[in-house]
């Protein structure tokens, strides 16, 4: 690639190991890192295994405990001790439980300018603040990227987003991203990373940049990426990280497919009405609103300056009655730092329960609220039932509309309170982190290390072939914008059954449908029906490895959310769409489906199907890369990389992961 390039090009041309960077076409990635939690982990894991690596291939893995960690009974603590054993003996990172929130973690001590990062968690987006790409994944993406086969990705249209001006008194960076929900909504970024450039990029702090690149999955896009900049290496350096700074920004000249203009100086506060992080609304449309909870924390919003400015707020006063507030921390470094500070103090003082730096009430494990009535949280996502409540009534917002909040009892608009808080930084102290993150021992030594399997720890189902034919029964028939978390549940009793796929899969569609399990089972070989943005959310494969052993073979939708589709593809589950978006009106459950030539069209290219049933004819369309092809014609990937003979494009020479090979040390991480 030759002439002015914007930052996402440099960035993934300097990753490119097959393929040319034209929007649409697929390209072949090598990845520098890895991130995994442990509500996708033992998939991942378990997938890793299943690939007869001896080792992990890439510079750097981390596996973070920061999802399961109620420990209602035996079975999380089991996942613990099987993903610490997995984590020695493979050359994994491991990050202990209560030592933060996976995203947090990783931007503090890890994420570098200028590297690829690839999550099994779709908020791995976060670490583009400090200019990487940064992208989520289902998990046995990761664990074919960790083992050196790195990444398949779609080249993406490059959105630049320029920021103009400054943010007003009382307005945050969590305003600039749900500004750019209210224009694109959950369904507009699909296929896009948001660039973001102009003389507005200066006035964010790192943890600001780092709130608009977790929640830029929310648009369905694949990456947000901010330039490398002096701001980055303050905070770098703060972070005794500074040598990991180098200077990145799009070129003077650089072309875009897109361009966005947001004028920092007329933005307002804003908010997600339930229940969609696309309902975006300004908070003076819904002010007045009672409310019986307000949360602050969870992946996004749980920085220093998130909780100081609610601190502030809070400080002298306290939580309206009839209000339930906590605060969640998003590392034991941010936790320390309050601490010492007086911002834990000033919270405790207020009322606020303050929560461990876990994921916790974000993804539905403890402070379900009551079912409707609102809950005002600063979280990324208000999908239905996400909280733990069905009927939930959940707003999402920023720490300073959140604070007035609590302190009101009704949804406020800040900009009420007055003159804003100054903030005062804080010392912060890195090896609070670090002292909770283990080394793998060296590979010799690793090699001797017992993984610990629980009776929970169940290897997943594995595809099947394409057969000729597809033939089956329309098993459910869903709406748009169904999430991953209405095929995988989220919350405490959900996600610890998340290593055990037949016991997962009981939950599939409970919202929609209780029966589905059952029926699905019972009809065997059937087809899912989906509107728009099938699968939007969380990059959790469970969603696909639940139908997968239900006897799914194919999912028929208006469109897909991005990471879930390439899920059922991985897994063997082939992805199609109506061609005319009407017919999905005239599918209906116990619909008798017969596809024909399905095999034959995937081998050749052919993009149209037609399924023949009950209700007459419906065409089909078939997207699908020369790569998925092959994929979906083997039964999967694990089978597509057994029979192919693929080589690994990106092994390591030596024990990657280990202090003796130059990775990341137990005292100082760098």
């Amino acid at each position: 690639m030759t002439g002015a390039r914007n930052l996402t090009q440099k960035l993934l041309a300097g990753h490119l190991a097959a393929g040319e960077l034209v929007v649409g076409e697929e390209v072949d990635l090598s990845v520098d890192q890895i991130l995994i939690e442990d509500a996708t982990g033992s998939m991942t894991a378990l997938q890793f295994e299943a690939l007869g690596v001896d080792r992990v291939a890439v510079p750097l893995a981390v596996m973070y405990v920061d999802h399961n960690v109620l420990q209602l009974d035996d079975k999380n603590m089991d996942e613990h001790r099987y993903l610490q054993s997995f984590s020695a003996r493979y050359g994994v990172l491991y990050s202990r439980p209560g030592n933060g929130i996976s995203h947090y973690v990783h931007l503090e001590r890890f994420a570098k300018p200028g590297e690829l990062l690839v999550g099994a968690d779709s908020h791995s987006t976060m670490s583009g603040a400090v200019g990487m790409f940064a992208v989520g994944a289902g998990g046995l993406d990761v664990a074919v990227a960790m083992a050196g086969y790195g990444l398949s990705l779609e080249c993406p249209k490059v959105v630049k987003v320029e920021l103009r001006g400054g943010l007003p008194d009382w307005v945050q960076s969590k305003d600039v991203i749900l500004e750019l929900l209210r224009r694109y909504g959950v369904r507009g970024g699909v296929g896009r990373v948001f660039e973001f450039a102009g003389e507005g990029v200066g006035a964010l702090s790192v943890t600001d940049r780092g709130t608009i690149c977790n929640m830029i999955t929310e648009l369905g896009a694949t990456a947000a990426v901010f330039p490398s900049d002096e701001r980055t290496r303050q905070w770098l350096a703060g972070q005794r990280r500074e040598a990991d700074h180098v200077p990145l920004a799009a070129d003077e000249d650089a072309s875009y497919e897109e361009v966005e203009i947001v004028e920092l100086s007329e933005l307002e506060p804003l908010i997600a009405k339930p229940s969609s992080p696309g309902n975006v609304v300004p908070v003076r449309e819904v002010a007045g609103t009672g409310t019986v909870q307000v949360c602050v924390g969870s992946s996004v919003n749980s920085s220093y300056e998130d909780l100081a400015t609610t601190a502030a707020v809070l400080q002298g006063n306290i939580v309206h009655p009839r209000v339930e507030m906590t605060v969640t921390p998003g590392s034991r470094q941010i936790l320390d730092t309050i601490a010492r500070g007086g911002v834990y103090g000033d919270l405790v003082a207020a009322g606020a329960r303050m929560l461990e730096p876990v994921c916790g009430p974000c993804i539905g494990v403890g402070q379900a609220p009551s079912r409707g009535e609102p809950s005002v949280r600063t979280f990324n996502r208000n999908f239905p039932g996400r909280s733990g409540t069905q009927g939930d009534e959940v707003y999402l917002c920023s720490p300073a509309t959140a604070a007035a909040t609590a302190l009101a009892g009704e949804i406020s608009d800040p900009r009420e309170l007055g003159e804003p808080p100054t903030i005062a930084p804080a010392p912060s102290d890195p090896s609070m982190d670090d002292r909770q993150i283990l080394d793998p021992p060296p590979q010799d030594e690793a090699r001797t290390v017992e993984i610990v399997r629980g009776p929970n720890i169940v290897s997943p189902p594995e595809g099947k072939p394409l057969p000729t034919e597809l033939e089956g029964r329309v098993v459910i028939v869903v709406e748009d914008d169904v999430s991953t978390g209405d095929m995988a549940p989220d919350g405490a009793l959900g996600m610890s059954l998340w290593s055990n796929i037949p016991e997962c899969a009981k939950f599939m569609f409970r919202r929609q449908d209780p029966g589905f399990h059952d029926r699905a089972l019972e009809w065997g070989d059937g087809f899912i029906v989906g509107g728009h943005n099938y699968g939007q959310g969380s990059s959790r494969e469970h969603a696909a490895l639940a139908p997968l052993h239900l006897g799914i073979r194919a999912v028929v939708a208006k469109s897909f959310a991005r990471i879930h589709r390439r899920n059922l593809v991985s897994q063997g589950i082939l992805p199609l769409l109506f061609v005319d978006e009407e017919d999905y009106e005239r599918a209906n459950e116990g619909d008798a489906w017969r596809i024909g030539a399905v095999r034959g069209a995937v081998e050749t290219g052919e993009t149209r199907l037609v399924a023949k049933g009950d209700g007459g004819e419906i065409g089909l369309e078939v997207r699908l890369s020369l790569r998925e092809r092959g994929i979906l014609l083997a039964g999967g990937t694990l089978r597509y990389l057994r029979e192919s003979g693929q080589k690994p494009i990106g092994v390591v020479e030596g024990d990657s992961a280990s202090a003796e090979s130059g990775g990341p040390q137990s005292d100082e991480r760098s």
